[in-house]
């Protein structure tokens, strides 16, 4: 895909509303799934073409852990499953 092969003109990741993201190691995927009784489907997507998941490399079928600053909580994480993009 044409818009995958383009150099992004900053990174994205460096921005100050953008919060940290990273891909989540299998380990630590086990034991998401574990402590919250889930499966992969029943968490929010993310597609593999957005900018995020290009900057970092995330593939389909990855978790990525998104560490969003929260006035309440300090920091609160979300977590996402890397789709395939239909374009």
């Amino acid at each position: 895909m044409a818009k995958e092969n383009q150099k992004q003109q900053f990174e994205i990741l460096n921005h100050e509303l953008v919060p940290n993201h990273e891909i989540v190691s299998e380990e630590e995927k086990k034991q998401l799934f574990k402590k919250y009784s889930i499966t992969p489907d029943q968490l929010p997507k993310i597609l593999n073409i957005d900018p995020v998941c290009l900057s970092i490399g995330a593939k389909p079928g990855q978790i990525i852990k998104i560490t969003r600053k929260s006035t309440t909580a300090k920091e609160a994480m979300i977590y996402r499953l890397v789709v395939e993009s239909n374009e």
